[in-house]
Order: C-alpha cells, then sequence, then structure tokens
C-alpha cells in the first residue's frame, strides 16, 4: 500500500471513531436511579462532559386497602360520661384508695465488649419502697345479690370484691371510707325491713386482688325506717317505731356503740346528717300538705328546734358547714335557706334536692335537672315512680348566683337518658358520681 493511501486509511478510522463517540454522547438515556455512582450507559461515567443534572423519578403512593379514609382536620374526643356498673346497684361509696404508680419498663442494654470491672461494695444497701398514690375508687352493691364490686374513677375496671349473697338489697351504705357495709332488704314475708351491719376485710398494697372476700356482721333492729351517715362516714343516725312513736338511734360503725338520742310522737321523719354536730329531720313531703325542718344536738339529741317550714311539698338537702338549707316545694322550685339571716334565694332551676350534691365549701351545688316537667303532684309522682325525669347537669354557684349547664346526657352517649339521684363527689371534687334512677346503674362524670 503507497503511503498516500496508508495515511487516508488511518484518516477514515479517525472519523470513524470519533463518529461513533458522538453518536454514543448524543442519544445516551437519562439517569433513571437518582444515584450518584450508577447509570444504564456506564461509558457516561468517564467522561467529563457529561451532564450533571437528572430526572426527578414520579413516585406513585402507596394505595389505600384499610377501607378508612380520616376526615379532614379531625380529632378523638375526650369521653367525660362514663357508665361505671355492669349491673343495677343499691348504693355505693367514693374514698381515697392508695396503689403502686407504674414505672415505665426501659428496655435492657447490650453490655460492653470490655466492661469496667465491677468493685462490689461493703455498704448496706437500703431497700426502696415503691412509688405509689392515692386516687378516687368506688365500691357499690349489687341489687339483685349484695355482692360488692370496686373500681378506680380514672381506669374502670370493675372486679368483684366479696362474695357473700344477700338477695334483693333496695338500698346500701359505706362506712369509715368504705370499709363498713349497710345494707337494707325485705325477709321473704315481703313485710319486714331487714337491716345488715357489715365489716369488709381489709385490702393490703399489692395483695392479690382476685381473691373474693366475705362479710361479717350483725343485723339492727326490725323495720328501721330511714338511715343516714355522718359527714365523716364514721356513725349512722336511724330511725325506727317504738310502740306508737319514732325513736332515733346513732351507731359508731367502729365500736359498734348504739345511742338513743330521739324520741316524737311524730312518725313522718327524714333525717339527715350533713354537719358533724347537727343532724336535722324534715317531715316527709307531700304536694299541698305545708312541710317544715327541724335540728336537734347530734351527740344528745336535745334542743329539737324548728329551722323553717310552712311550705308545700317541703324537701331538703344542709350544706356541710350547717348554715345553708337547699329545699324544693310542690312546684319543684329549688332555694337556698340561709340559717343567719333567715332569707331564702330563688336559684332560678327546677328541681329535688335528692337529685343534688353540695361541694366541700358549701358554696357549689351540683344538680340534675330536669329538661321538661309534666304536670303532676310533685314530689308524689316522681318518688312513686309515675314520672320519669330526663337530666341535664347544671353547677349552681351560691356566692353569686350563676347557673351553668354542664353535660346533656344524651347529646353524649347514645341511649343515656338519665333521671339522676344520689349525687357525690369525690374528695378532690375532679367526678361528679350519680345513679340513673331509670334502671339503677352508676355513672361517672369528669369534671376537669
Amino acid at each position: 500500500m503507497s503511503k498516500r493511501n496508508f495515511i487516508l486509511l488511518i484518516i477514515i478510522l479517525i472519523s470513524a471513531i470519533i463518529g461513533v463517540f458522538a453518536f454514543l454522547y448524543f442519544n445516551q438515556p437519562a439517569n433513571t436511579t437518582g444515584g450518584n455512582n450508577v447509570g444504564i450507559n456506564f461509558i457516561s461515567q468517564f467522561n467529563p462532559f457529561a451532564s450533571s443534572k437528572t430526572k426527578t423519578p414520579t413516585v406513585t403512593p402507596p394505595v389505600n386497602v384499610s377501607g378508612y379514609t380520616p376526615p379532614a382536620g379531625a380529632t378523638i374526643p375526650s369521653v367525660k360520661l362514663l357508665k361505671v356498673s355492669s349491673m343495677p346497684i343499691a348504693g355505693f361509696t367514693v374514698y381515697q384508695k392508695e396503689r403502686l404508680i407504674d414505672v415505665p419498663v426501659t428496655p435492657a442494654t447490650i453490655p460492653p465488649t470490655n466492661p469496667t470491672p465491677v468493685v462490689k461494695s461493703t455498704k448496706k444497701i437500703t431497700p426502696v419502697a415503691p412509688l405509689t398514690e392515692f386516687v378516687p375508687s368506688l365500691r357499690y352493691v349489687a341489687r339483685a345479690t349484695g355482692n360488692i364490686y370496686e373500681s378506680f374513677a380514672d381506669k374502670i375496671d370493675e372486679r368483684q370484691f366479696s362474695g357473700t349473697i344477700i338477695p334483693k338489697v333496695y338500698e346500701a351504705y359505706f362506712g369509715n371510707k368504705g370499709t363498713s357495709v349497710i345494707m337494707r332488704y325485705l325477709k321473704t314475708d315481703n313485710q319486714t325491713i331487714e337491716t345488715f351491719f357489715g365489716t369488709l376485710p381489709k385490702e393490703y398494697l399489692g395483695a392479690d386482688t382476685t381473691t373474693v372476700n366475705n362479710v361479717t356482721g350483725s343485723f339492727l333492729p326490725e323495720n328501721i325506717e330511714n338511715v343516714s351517715l355522718s359527714s365523716d362516714t364514721s356513725n349512722v343516725f336511724y330511725l325506727f317505731n317504738i310502740g306508737d312513736n319514732m325513736a332515733g338511734a346513732t351507731i359508731n360503725l367502729t365500736t359498734n356503740k348504739k345511742t338513743q338520742i330521739f324520741n316524737s310522737p311524730f312518725t313522718e321523719w327524714l333525717p339527715s346528717w350533713s354537719n358533724a354536730k347537727i343532724i336535722t329531720l324534715t317531715t316527709k313531703p307531700a304536694s299541698g300538705i305545708p312541710g317544715y325542718m327541724y335540728r336537734i344536738d347530734a351527740t344528745t339529741g336535745k334542743n329539737l328546734t324548728e329551722i323553717f317550714g310552712g311550705i308545700n311539698g317541703l324537701t331538703t338537702l344542709p350544706s356541710p358547714d350547717g348554715k345553708l338549707v337547699l329545699y324544693s316545694d310542690d312546684s319543684l322550685s329549688l332555694y337556698v335557706y340561709h340559717l343567719d339571716t333567715k332569707v331564702s334565694d330563688l336559684l332560678g332551676v327546677k328541681t329535688l334536692p335528692e337529685k343534688c350534691v353540695w361541694d366541700n365549701a358549701s358554696d357549689i351545688i351540683y344538680c340534675a335537672v330536669p329538661k321538661s316537667i309534666s304536670a303532676g303532684a310533685y314530689p308524689d309522682s316522681w318518688y312513686q315512680g309515675e314520672v320519669s325525669f330526663s337530666d341535664q347537669f347544671w353547677k349552681i354557684d351560691i356566692k353569686n348566683g350563676n347557673t351553668t349547664m354542664l353535660l346533656d346526657p344524651t347529646t353524649v352517649t347514645e341511649g343515656s337518658d338519665i333521671d339522676g339521684i344520689k349525687l357525690a363527689l369525690d374528695v378532690g371534687e375532679n367526678y361528679l358520681f350519680f345513679v340513673n334512677k331509670k334502671d339503677s346503674f352508676l355513672w361517672e362524670f369528669s369534671l376537669k
């Protein structure tokens, strides 16, 4: 081959190589992985003129196959109204109970490869007591069996406490901060009222809570008419018949000592021992019949004194400090009577004192207030079950007269049409407890 042809061949080969590189450069595909090192055209990694721009991949979101689509801006509401008991009850109490504080368990750590040698100390190690807290708790008596159940207020977890059977208990009261119980029921003749007074076994912190206990005790006189606990729940005042008279006696729930302190030829009384020094006695109410309220010394029973009266259908609820009386008449208008000034204030709601509770300071009242009141002879129609109410719960400030509606149960929980009775507060006034007169179930309403 001549020198001229050889040079021409070299030029053609170089041109061909340049053309191939140019073709590959302008036709390389984009890097679809988004990575830094790997592309479809591996030659481009060595090309210093290659483009540094990458195409953002199109991301397809995962498909929701759960069938649930949360609404926009939805929040989970806090539950403030809860049914506590799983059965009708005859009575309940609120008390403070000690429990262990749940301490979170921290996960174990992997020891180092070359741990530091542990030096044993000769110093005596003092055990540390577990952390505890006192919280509001409930005890209540099942109406059908007389069994006692209990639960914490902040964690509704009903468990059976006692297994002693007392069928068809109509009324139950707890004393001594929940350690004593009084149960009232009819004997098999359906005429004689039995009143059983029992002492509950003591609970120990951290002990087995699955044990079902027995309740031991004794019987009070037959046909006791009415019972009222003292404000500290350590004593009971009860009324019973002696011949044609009505007698009143106290019993200390710790010593079991009984003392008669009252006797009257008038037999229709409703007692209340809401103040430590004073027991009040109100004549049993009836529509169109004037009622009267009296007081006696809680220790001696002396000095029977009229407080006020002449009010048709009078029903009353004294305050814990003994200075005020909540009362209503046969129109169910609610008033507060000041014992010092002998003046009554109309509170602006219609209900019965039996559907209310005083706070500890005697300046706030919580009441179950009927939404509407049909025509009838009150309070007789309500006592006899001829009328049932659908209540809202109200807070009434005695000092400034303000009334605030706190709760309408029918708007919170489906099927919770409530005729509230036996209202009670815990010590911290964080919870309002009550029984629904319609079915005798126990409920809890969180106030804070």
